[in-house]
């Protein structure tokens, strides 16, 4: 079965998430962004979602990361959350 990893930063604005992409672009360390800036409890942790397979995340985070590259920042991505950037770890 299809599986991967990921971490994500979840905020509520389009503009704050395209300033911590910024940030992370700039060479920030993901976890760091996320652990002081997501809203989802995972930010303790980094942004790590752990493994998943296809369909356990909302549609919009399945298409980035079973298409993505992996080690790659996507975002803002908008759901019924928030926005969030969206970096794949790994995939098999």
């Amino acid at each position: 079965m299809a599986w991967a990893t990921a971490r994500h930063i979840l905020v509520d604005s389009e503009e704050k998430c395209n300033e911590l992409k910024s940030e992370i672009e700039g060479g920030t360390e993901f976890g760091e962004v996320a652990k002081a800036n997501s809203s989802c409890p995972s930010s303790r942790d980094g942004g790590d979602l752990g493994k998943f397979g296809p369909g356990q995340m909302v549609p919009e985070f399945d298409k980035a990361v079973f298409s993505g590259d992996v080690g790659v920042v996507y975002g803002p991505i908008k759901t019924q959350f928030g926005y969030h950037l969206l970096e794949v770890t790994g995939r098999g």
